[in-house]
């Protein structure tokens, strides 16, 4: 479990400790944002709020379950194959290197569904990414509540971005986490009494036409794992771990059977995310649209096109490509998507 903070972390962080219990099964590794140029004390301070033993990290740490980690000063911390790794962020760059996202993307690629992401009080947006990236594998995320973090920039701009599971104060995360790490989807143990592999795909393919009825949108042709994940995920949010029980669910909350739908549709972009891609575009493509002494309307359409990334940086690119004579065209760029949630988020433009 990654969890981030800056400006008012350690009361964040002490409240989540003391709710916790120390026998989860768990391993906590905490990022804040600090004094490149001084010792930390953290490490001394949260002992006090929990039986758990609290380290800071060295390179090469090997994680342990029921171990609280803290990543020191003037340091980027990643974790691969079980183990945390530290590179020196340097002074001049000190705070401007996302150490929070850059931690918990490494959590995402190394824990998949396992992994689970909180972003605490803080300022500016630092852990967003990060938690794109957890929910896009499947794991779970939490944020801070604006009422209860002291600075709210970074738990809302997590909220903005549609990839948040649950938002609370620090204590009810802690007992939001006590009731769900034994559920089968985050602990690697099979359900108690695990139904007939024929029940379970009965009742996913129950579960595609409730869908397909209420949304209009057939799923049948996704990858069948990757359906059987977000509807076990899904249910580990709901503590339900009987996929008839969830399917009573669905039928009877249509607010669930929503939040299925955008996480089916798990939105997974960044600005000019594939470069070798928009490379290729740039001087296949958008180097040939526009002939010398040639006036024309330019239609660029991005199908799936998110919360805008995308849209934006081929927009970005032509602009770029056509320079001066940019008065030469009419530029018409459209970007569509069958999230609502998503097209809201792309027309904001933030």
């Amino acid at each position: 479990m990654g969890i981030g903070a800056s400006a008012g972390g350690l009361d964040a962080f002490t409240a989540l400790l003391k709710a916790l219990p120390s026998d989860t099964g768990m391993s906590f590794v905490l990022i804040q944002h600090m004094d490149p140029t001084h010792q930390s004390v953290l490490a001394s301070l949260l002992q006090r709020s929990t039986r758990m033993p609290i380290r800071e990290a060295s390179d090469g740490t090997k994680v342990q379950p029921n171990h609280v980690y803290i990543v020191p000063p003037n340091a980027l911390m990643t974790i691969s194959d079980g183990n945390l790794w530290l590179k020196s962020r340097g002074a001049a760059r000190s705070f401007q290197d996302y150490p929070i996202d850059q931690f918990l993307i490494s959590l995402a690629e190394e824990r998949k569904n396992k992994a689970i992401g909180v972003i605490l009080s803080g300022t500016a947006s630092d852990g967003t990414r990060g938690l794109q990236a957890i929910k896009a594998e499947g794991g779970i995320t939490f944020a801070q509540d604006t009422e209860s973090a002291a600075f709210s920039s970074m738990p809302a701009s997590a909220v903005a971005a549609g990839c948040v599971d649950f938002t609370m104060p620090p204590g009810e995360i802690a007992n939001e986490l006590a009731r769900i790490h034994s559920h089968p989807y985050i602990r690697r143990i099979p359900p108690a009494e695990p139904a007939p592999a024929e029940s379970a795909a009965d009742g996913t393919r129950k579960i595609l036409r409730q869908l397909r009825a209420v949304t209009g949108v057939d799923f049948e042709l996704y990858k069948p794992a990757m359906i059987s994940r977000r509807i076990a995920r899904r249910m580990a949010l709901q503590k339900i771990d009987r996929i008839d029980k969830y399917l009573e669910l669905l039928r009877k909350n249509r607010t669930e059977l929503n939040a299925l739908y955008e996480d089916i549709l798990i939105h997974v972009t960044s600005f000019f995310r594939d470069p070798e891609s928009f490379a290729a575009l740039q001087k296949r493509v958008l180097a040939h649209l526009l002939p010398a002494k040639t006036t024309r309307t330019i239609r660029i359409w991005v199908p799936g096109c998110s919360s805008g990334e995308e849209v934006y940086s081929i927009a970005m690119l032509l602009f770029e490509q056509l320079g001066e004579r940019r008065s030469e065209a009419t530029i018409q760029i459209f970007g569509t998507d069958i999230s609502e949630r998503a097209v809201q988020r792309a027309r904001a433009a933030i």
